[in-house]
């Protein structure tokens, strides 16, 4: 059975996300030869790779979360929200779907 759209890793990926994943398949998953074709050295484009596989793995771990706590979650781990602000967002989002009685209340003493 197919997983609902909003919880399929692929559907979260940015575009350059997809064409990295693209070229990496093609050249076969070998970095070295991915490293010429971007222009970049070998640790930066396994950096790259490392990255896309903490986002998937995110994904795969919370597979149960809302669309809301996906993306928090998502640019948590793009940098884009320093650990505090994450912590305090997430941890409004789930009470108030506590008081509400809604997605995130059983999972609100799992903050990150």
């Amino acid at each position: 059975m197919p997983l609902p759209e909003e919880h399929r890793w692929i559907d979260h990926l940015s575009p350059d996300d997809l064409a990295f994943l693209r070229r990496f398949l093609l050249a076969s998953g070998t970095l070295k030869q991915l490293a010429q074709e971007y222009g970049v050295s070998y640790p930066t484009i396994r950096l790259r790779l490392d990255r896309l596989i903490d986002r998937v793995r995110l994904f795969e771990e919370h597979e149960q979360a809302g669309p809301f706590e996906l993306r928090l979650r998502l640019l948590y781990a793009d940098g884009a929200l320093d650990d505090e602000t994450f912590r305090s967002l997430l941890a409004a989002y789930r009470d108030e779907a506590a008081a509400k009685g809604g997605p995130g209340d059983d999972r609100a003493q799992a903050a990150g």
